[in-house]
């Protein structure tokens, strides 16, 4: 009889995406030197890769230590690149400040957004096995009037569209952006506005979808309700699916955790750990990169079965409390200084959020194969007298893509 791997207790989920630095297909960088640029890129993208591993783990414990029993989902990728792009116009402290809190500091500006850039590259190229796109859209009150160099920048280095907007009629400047963003997801994404502050003058919007397929795919056929044990001893009924075969998994002797690594069709692949009862919180607390590359070696192929719950997450972060607590603070405040972005105005970031991230939507009935993931974040930027509040989203490459606990599933067998 195969050993019995029951997923429960915690989903510490990754998406490791090892492909986007390894994929075959060149990123299109034009002139002489391109080839160059392009090892340049790559790796600048391999210094980012670990340094938002770190960003992420520091970013979940934080979520975690504020809700000890609720679900966790965010993507520190989507979150990083959405503040990348904005240091692009900051200067000074606020520059720092940004640069020690998203684990960037002692690292070139240039190679900051070099290897954004080829991150984003490399996640919208796509492919018959899987869908993963980051889109950034800037939508720009016509009194801003911008710098002709950050324009430049944020479309060259994060392929953000700009889209000019007249933030005097609100409920107008909802609609257009909540239908834009729709029409950009495919339909994905729909009504992520749901209120803009007066003083708006400039609204970022960040959007990650994500499909792909399992390799080794569930069959419907023998999902069946069984009982998923919250954190403590209450338990809830639960579609649970159930797969045997070849996976990549291993038992860490100094945390007390069993890994368990599933691919998708193509590059990517979930990571989920099941900590020892008693042990969600000493995992929580190892968390790092470091980490994470110590579990690659210890992880090997061998037959297991597999139960896992068809689960659905969501979670609604105030992310500028958060990262306040990382030292993120100057970009919120008046006397920050985002002159890079328009000179002539003080600028601030208002209150960044992210709303229904939705990871697995529910169906009506539980599916082999993975459902979309999407994510959206918006961030607002004011003249400083005023305040205001936006959505935000988020995804990631190599090492951890969405980040999540559930602390709401069945109680694992032992193998």
């Amino acid at each position: 009889m195969n050993p019995m791997l029951g997923l429960g207790l915690l989903f510490a989920g990754l998406l490791t995406v090892e492909g986007l630095l390894n994929s075959k297909s060149p990123v299109k960088y034009r002139g002489p030197k391109s080839q160059i640029q392009s090892w340049k890129g790559m790796k600048a993208a391999e210094g980012l890769i670990k340094r938002n591993t770190d960003f992420g783990c520091k970013l979940y414990r934080k979520l975690a230590s504020n809700s000890p029993r609720k679900n966790i989902f965010f993507s520190p990728l989507s979150i990083s690149a959405a503040f990348s792009m904005l240091s692009l116009g900051a200067q000074d402290s606020t520059l720092d400040e940004i640069k020690q809190g998203f684990n960037f500091r002692n690292m070139p500006e240039r190679d900051i957004h070099e290897g954004f850039h080829y991150l984003i590259y490399r996640m919208n190229q796509g492919s018959q096995d899987l869908e993963l796109h980051l889109r950034n859209t800037l939508f720009i009150d016509q009194k801003l009037q911008p710098e002709k160099k950050f324009l430049t920048n944020v479309k060259n280095l994060y392929s953000a569209d700009t889209v000019p907007t007249n933030f005097q009629n609100l409920g107008d400047t909802r609609k257009q952006i909540n239908d834009y963003v729709s029409q950009k997801t495919q339909g994905k994404i729909n009504n992520l506005i749901k209120n803009i502050d007066p003083g708006t003058v400039m609204l970022l919007t960040n959007c990650i979808f994500f499909r792909a397929r399992w390799q080794h795919e569930f069959d419907p056929k023998i999902t069946k309700e069984e009982d998923f044990f919250l954190d403590g001893n209450q338990r809830v009924k639960v579609p649970m699916m159930f797969h045997g075969g070849m996976y990549e998994t291993g038992y860490d002797e100094q945390l007390s955790c069993t890994i368990l690594e599933m691919p998708y069709q193509g590059t990517i692949s979930a990571t989920f750990i099941l900590p020892d009862e008693g042990k969600m919180k000493t995992v929580e607390e190892a968390l790092k990169a470091d980490t994470f590359d110590r579990w690659k070696k210890l992880i090997t192929r061998r037959v297991v079965d597999v139960s896992l719950p068809r689960f659905s997450i969501t979670g609604n972060y105030d992310l500028k409390r958060t990262l306040s607590y990382l030292g993120i603070t100057k970009i919120f405040e008046e006397h920050g200084d985002l002159t890079r972005i328009s000179p002539h105005r003080s600028l601030k970031v208002g209150e960044v959020s992210l709303p229904g991230l939705d990871a697995h939507p529910s169906r009506k009935e539980p599916s082999h194969s993975p459902g979309p993931e999407t994510l959206s974040q918006q961030l607002n930027e004011s003249c400083p007298t005023t305040s205001q509040a936006g959505p935000q989203s988020s995804s990631v490459p190599n090492q951890p893509c969405h980040p999540g606990r559930i602390t709401e599933a069945p109680q694992p067998s032992r193998f």
